[in-house]
């Protein structure tokens, strides 16, 4: 399983037009219920926005990446954020009511 954390601030202006499209890729999850994934999405008071997810089995391209809403979430990335992107693998050490198990 491969597990993903991505941490960006967004410009004060595009904070609403991001949480936007975000919500358009949970709504194309939840019409299409690929299985083997999940995801989500916080976001900061200062506008920094992380997202979480995993992937079952042997990935080499996040399953996300293909769903058309996500595509348009990332066209304009650079454009929206104040502080670019990090990604990093991420390991959870514990869990207690918030992640399946």
């Amino acid at each position: 399983m491969r597990q993903i954390v991505v941490r960006y601030k967004a410009k004060p202006e595009m904070v609403e037009e991001n949480a936007r499209l975000i919500g358009k890729v949970f709504e194309e999850l939840r019409a299409t219920a690929p299985e083997g994934i999940g995801y989500l999405v916080l976001k900061l008071a200062d506008g920094t926005f992380i997202h979480v997810s995993f992937a079952e089995g042997e990935v080499t391209t996040a399953p996300l990446t293909k769903l058309a809403a996500f595509q348009a979430f990332q066209s304009k990335i650079k454009e929206r954020t104040a502080e670019p992107p990090q990604q990093s693998d991420v390991t959870i050490v514990g869990n207690y009511r918030m992640l399946s198990e």
